[in-house]
């Protein structure tokens, strides 16, 4: 198992996502840094609890079309594996992400067109470096109904692994950012019993650790998690004191991407 902290990036800066209202969205507020850039949260992450893998949701791209390049040269001349979300809808889109530095980019069920283009992205940049996204909102799927053969979200995570996806997140957004627990987790335990070989995460309203234990058990990989890393629900001590329980060994940790350096940590 594996702690995948999330940046969300607004007008440039950190911002708290909160049920996926983004006009609502404010600079982040952390116990952990006074600072809202993203390379200063991203460095607090690390510092304070050695991850070194970060998931960069770039709204600036989702819904502006202007893709924070530089953010992803920043973190990744620093030594971050940056994932980002920057709304693709092309190949050519995702090309110019991993062009920036980042090690894996996010197809999102939000923007990216349809299954058959997926494929062709798997294609082109390579399995170990694109991960699908399962964008829900009340487990309703964010999905152009022109697209995809189906609205049902088990279905669609067929369909994008017929397609050759590896890597699979399921993220209700209606949940991110509110602490109330991970909706998604029976959605994850049928994909998990389903396609033991994809690697699974999720994540949106994660609490404290004991919901990280309770998706490891049904066979999550990894977890994005924010508010309870800023607020402080979720400290280096409880992260350290439990890692023996909820670490997933070097297998899970090798289909997430994981070097070696870091084969010793949560992340």
């Amino acid at each position: 198992m594996r702690i995948i902290p999330v940046i969300d990036i607004l007008d440039g800066v950190v911002v708290r996502g909160v049920a996926g209202r983004r006009s609502e969205y404010r600079p982040i507020e952390s116990c952990l840094t006074s600072a809202t850039d993203p390379v200063s949260i991203a460095l607090a992450f690390r510092e304070l609890f050695g991850l070194a893998t970060i998931y960069v949701a770039d709204l600036d791209a989702i819904v502006s079309q202007r893709p924070n390049g530089q953010v992803y040269q920043d973190l990744a001349a620093r030594d971050f594996s940056v994932w980002v979300d920057a709304g693709l809808r092309s190949v050519d889109d995702a090309e110019a992400v991993l062009d920036c530095g980042a090690s894996a980019v996010v197809a999102g069920l939000e923007t990216w067109p349809h299954a058959e283009l997926l494929h062709q992205l798997v294609l082109t940049c390579g399995r170990d470096r694109v991960i699908f996204s399962l964008d829900l909102r009340d487990g309703t799927p964010l999905a152009d109904p022109d697209g995809w053969a189906s609205d049902d979200p088990f279905e669609i995570a067929d369909e994008a692994i017929c397609a050759g996806v590896s890597q699979l997140i399921v993220l209700d957004i209606a949940h991110v950012g509110l602490g109330g627990g991970v909706a998604t987790r029976e959605l994850c335990r049928r994909l998990s019993e389903s396609f033991p070989d994809v690697t699974l995460i999720t994540g949106g309203g994660v609490r404290d650790l004991d919901d990280v234990r309770q998706l490891e058990s049904i066979g999550v990989a990894g977890v994005l998690v924010a508010s309870a890393l800023h607020s402080g629900a979720i400290d280096r001590r409880q992260i350290e004191n439990t890692l023996p329980t909820i670490q997933g060994g070097r297998s899970a940790m090798a289909r997430l991407g994981a070097s070696s350096p870091d084969s010793g940590k949560i992340d």
